[in-house]
């Protein structure tokens, strides 16, 4: 990653829980499976998004605000969304994912999944999956999918 945004992320995360976060990550990879760990981490997105429900809106711009209003009260980074022609594309910046370390980065991203999952089901995407397309990467960045995917 470019090192200015290394220590950008860095310094988002409080020095309180770099170290906890990471421990309770390692041990986690030990007891529990990687499959295991999405499941779960898409769990806690649920969950998540749940507690902060969004408004109603009626674009996609108004569902970027919304949901950039939620990342942003979090400390959560933000994201970008974009209409094309079979899915919506979700591109997420700056998640502080690495704070539970580099090994980590394969199923923390889940809980963005869990989250945008959720919250778009609530507002009408019944029937659409949200689909993590890529990892987190040297931009910060995580796409993600809502469309129809088998099942």
């Amino acid at each position: 990653m470019v090192p200015i945004l290394d220590y950008l992320l860095e310094r988002q995360i409080s020095p309180q829980w770099r170290g906890m976060l990471t421990a309770l990550a390692e041990e986690f990879e030990t007891q529990i499976g990687h499959d295991e760990l999405r499941q779960l981490m898409f769990r806690v997105g649920c969950r998540f998004a749940a507690a902060h429900a969004l408004p109603p809106v009626g674009s996609t711009a108004e569902l970027a605000a919304a949901l950039n209003l939620c990342w942003q009260d979090a400390q959560w980074g933000f994201v970008e969304l974009s209409d094309e022609p079979e899915y919506l594309r979700i591109a997420h910046y700056c998640a502080p994912l690495h704070a539970f370390g580099a090994s980590a980065l394969s199923w923390t991203p889940a809980f963005l999944e869990g989250a945008y999952q959720t919250w778009l089901s609530a507002l009408g995407a019944q029937g659409l999956s949200v689909a993590q397309t890529s990892g987190f990467d040297e931009n910060t960045a995580i796409e993600f999918r809502l469309g129809r995917y088998p099942a």
